[in-house]
């Protein structure tokens, strides 16, 4: 790996929540003296964030800004992590259709998932873990990625009878990573923080 890549893979880019044009709410300066702030979340990982953005800049939900390293920002000032509940009511109804457009935005990755799925313990499963997947649905998944793996959302619906939605699935699986800090197993939420 280039020291140019290795690089690359450091950087945090996040899509905006919310925007809020006359800084924070909770903010005790005065008007005047508010910086434009706001909300957003991970691509890779969905970490929450707060952030400052430059008072120059104006931005909509959906954009993308990179939150880390300092050195790499452009219209972010500063920027900390969050935990769900920390987030305006905006950015909590917003959550849902960004995570779903990086899901799409990003189906081989999550298609992959379906794909490389491991044993956690010897009785649970990563796909497990998702919303409606018991042990019927499971062992189907298993056993019609060892003939092939799946290349698509579509495939894999087609393919695996009973599972609807696979995209959805795993958008449900997101949000409630995000909404519950004491989740024992967490899949998607996090993970660049611990490797």
């Amino acid at each position: 790996m280039s020291e140019a890549e290795r690089d690359e893979t450091n950087v945090r880019r996040t899509v905006v929540l919310d925007y809020l044009a006359h800084g924070l709410s909770d903010d005790g300066r005065p008007q005047y003296a508010k910086s434009p702030a706001g909300y957003a979340m991970d691509i890779e990982d969905f970490s929450l964030y707060e952030v400052a953005f430059d008072e120059d800049e104006r931005l909509t939900i959906g954009s993308e800004v990179v939150v880390e390293p300092a050195e790499e920002r452009d219209i972010v000032v500063d920027a900390h992590q969050v935990e769900y509940g920390d987030l305006s009511s905006g950015a909590q109804s917003e959550l849902e259709y960004v995570v779903q457009d990086l899901v799409a935005d990003h189906e081989e990755r999550f298609v992959d998932f379906y794909n490389e799925a491991q044993p956690i313990t010897l009785r649970l499963h990563q796909l497990n873990l998702l919303p409606g997947i018991g042990k019927k649905l499971r062992n189907g998944i298993l056993d019609e990625r060892k003939r092939k793996p799946f290349d698509s959302f579509e495939e894999l619906a087609d393919r695996v009878s009973g599972l609807h939605d696979p995209d959805e699935i795993l958008v449900e699986r997101i949000i409630q990573e995000l909404r519950d800090d004491d989740l024992k197993y967490k899949t998607f939420v996090g993970q660049r923080d611990q490797e």
